[in-house]
């Protein structure tokens, strides 16, 4: 009989402590969850940002780069007008070279999509597994 009782009392913490653990995890993906969320939003908006005011850029850009031409075509009508329009043709096209080189660099250092949230995972997994979890510094 007082052995039931003993197993009787340890079942309801057993059940408990299982109980908060779950909980204790479930929290913990909510925060990881919510952490990616954010982090995500916050890469569309920087993303849709950048798209923008690279639209405009483009857009003035190149109405200025026409209006520059014709204005120096024009001035050279009579004298040089093919000559100045294959020069200007020859710097636009260094230009695009000089902007296709930087487009490329700037996209292989671009930062890892949800570096944080992958950051928290590895801390996670490495708590969970018993490592030592301290960063190097």
């Amino acid at each position: 009989m007082e052995r039931e009782e003993q197993a009787g009392e340890h079942a309801p913490g057993i059940f408990e402590s299982g109980r908060a653990l779950l909980g204790t995890l479930v929290q913990l993906l909510h925060t990881r969850v919510e952490l990616f969320t954010t982090e995500l939003e916050e890469e569309m908006h920087r993303i849709a940002r950048l798209l923008l005011w690279a639209a405009v850029a483009i857009f003035c850009g190149g109405l200025f780069v026409l209006m520059v031409s014709l204005t120096v075509v024009i001035a050279f009508w009579d004298d040089h007008r093919l000559l100045v329009a294959g020069i200007l043709s020859g710097v636009y096209l260094a230009v695009v070279l000089f902007a296709v080189l930087k487009l490329r660099e700037a996209l292989a250092n671009r930062p890892r999509l949800l570096a944080a949230s992958r950051e928290e995972l590895r801390r996670d997994r490495d708590a969970l597994a018993g490592r030592d979890t301290e960063l190097p510094g």
